[in-house]
C-alpha cells in the first residue's frame, strides 16, 4: 500500500526544507563576506570594501556610517603598499534569522617600507542580515603575531611591527581554553555536539583586548 502524506505533514516537510535551505544560503553568504573583505583590501577597492558593512557601522572616533569607515580604512591602508590576506578557517554561529557571529583565521603579508611583514590574525565578527543581504555589523581582530620575516616571533612578545614597540598581543585572552589547558585543569565542561554553538563556546563571553595599533576598536560587540 502506498504511503500517503497528509497536507499538514507536507507543510511541515516543506517548512523544514525551506529552513535548511535558508541556513545553507546564510552560511555561504557570510563566508563570501570574509573572502570579499580580504580581496577588497588587497585590491584597495574601498567603496566595495565598505559596502560589505551595515550602513550604520561604527567607524571609530565616535564616527558612524560607510563614508566614515572608508576614511578609516584609507588612513590605515596607506601605511603600507602591497598586502595579501589569506583566509583560512571560518566558523559561523547563527543566532537568529538575521543575526550571526563568527571567527575567521587569516594569515597576512604586508610590504612596510623596506620590510616584508607577516602576521596571523583572528577576526571576531558580528553579522546582520539587512533587506535580505548578509553584512558585517562589526569586525575586531586579535593578532597572534606580527613581525618582519627576519625576526621570528619566538617568545611571549610576538607583536614586532616595524617602528612600533615590541609587545605581547593578548591573542589568547579571548580564547579561555588556552589558559585552562596550560594551567593543567580539566577545562570547562561542554554538552554541545557539532559546530552549531562553537563560536560561543570558544569565546565564552570574554571581552576582546584592545590590539596594539588596531584602528577599528569601535567595531566591538554591543
Amino acid at each position: 500500500m502506498a504511503a500517503t502524506i497528509c497536507a499538514r505533514d507536507w507543510d511541515r516537510m516543506t517548512d523544514d526544507i525551506i529552513a535548511r535551505l535558508d541556513r545553507m544560503e546564510a552560511l555561504e553568504a557570510i563566508r563570501q563576506l570574509a573572502f570579499g573583505y580580504a580581496l577588497c583590501v588587497d585590491a584597495r577597492d574601498l567603496d566595495a570594501l565598505v559596502s560589505l558593512y551595515v550602513d550604520d557601522v561604527r567607524a571609530g572616533g565616535g564616527k558612524q556610517g560607510r563614508p566614515a569607515l572608508r576614511e578609516t580604512f584609507d588612513a590605515a591602508l596607506r601605511q603600507f603598499t602591497t598586502s595579501a590576506h589569506h583566509v583560512t578557517n571560518h566558523l559561523i554561529e547563527l543566532l537568529g534569522p538575521d543575526d550571526a557571529i563568527g571567527l575567521v583565521s587569516c594569515w597576512i603579508e604586508h610590504e612596510v617600507g623596506p620590510d616584508w611583514v607577516t602576521a596571523s590574525l583572528l577576526y571576531h565578527d558580528r553579522y546582520a542580515r539587512r533587506n535580505g543581504v548578509w553584512l558585517f555589523r562589526g569586525r575586531v581582530q586579535t593578532r597572534l603575531y606580527a613581525t618582519a620575516q627576519d625576526d621570528p616571533p619566538v617568545g611571549p612578545a610576538k607583536m614586532r611591527w616595524p617602528g612600533a614597540p615590541v609587545a605581547e598581543t593578548g591573542f589568547h585572552d579571548s580564547l579561555p581554553s588556552w589558559a585552562e589547558y596550560w594551567d593543567g585543569g580539566a577545562g570547562t565542561a561542554w554538552d554541545g555536539e557539532g559546530a552549531d554553538r562553537l563560536v560561543s563556546r570558544l569565546r565564552r563571553g570574554t571581552r576582546l583586548p584592545p590590539p596594539p595599533r588596531y584602528i577599528f576598536r569601535d567595531q566591538t560587540e554591543e
